[in-house]
């Protein structure tokens, strides 16, 4: 759901947070408190990277947890789109899904190769510049993955 809706329920005292989290966000005495996997209590406020807090806000992938703080295996996933982001922030990340052990994908960049006269080339594309996706599986590193249409569909993305 969007940020506005759980902003919603968390002014109700519900607890909300985003997919892929292991904290969550709630309201105490009128401020916003993230909760972390740490189990460090942060008010948003004071919040150390705004730009990743504010990306943050800008999801749709946000869930209200019920009182007992219940975690189910969709909390713990995430959608395709989310798992981009999350690439693009530097994270590994990987489907539940897969039957490969300690497969996953990253993003590759300052991707290079040599010719057949042995000159090393640096990729540059306009659109992406020096970047692709890299699957990393158990045969090794696949660049310029791509995803099947069961992968954008699913909603078992997990970063690892």
């Amino acid at each position: 759901m969007k940020f506005s809706e759980a902003f919603e329920a968390m002014k109700s005292g519900k607890k909300i947070k985003l997919t892929h989290w292991k904290g969550y966000w709630c309201l105490e005495n009128g401020k916003v408190m993230m909760h972390c996997k740490n189990g460090e209590i942060i008010d948003l406020q004071d919040s150390k990277d705004i730009i990743y807090t504010l990306s943050n806000i800008a999801s749709d992938e946000w869930v209200v947890l019920d009182s007992d703080y219940e975690i189910t295996e969709k909390v713990n996933s995430m959608y395709f789109g989310e798992a981009i982001r999350m690439l693009k922030q530097g994270k590994k990340v990987a489907r539940k899904g897969w039957n490969g052990k300690n497969q996953y994908i990253e993003l590759a960049t300052c991707i290079s190769y040599k010719d057949a006269s042995g000159e090393v080339i640096n990729c540059e594309h306009d659109a992406i510049g020096n970047k692709a996706i890299a699957f990393v599986g158990t045969s090794g590193v696949q660049m310029g993955w791509l995803a099947s249409q069961a992968d954008m569909l699913a909603e078992d993305w997990i970063i690892v």
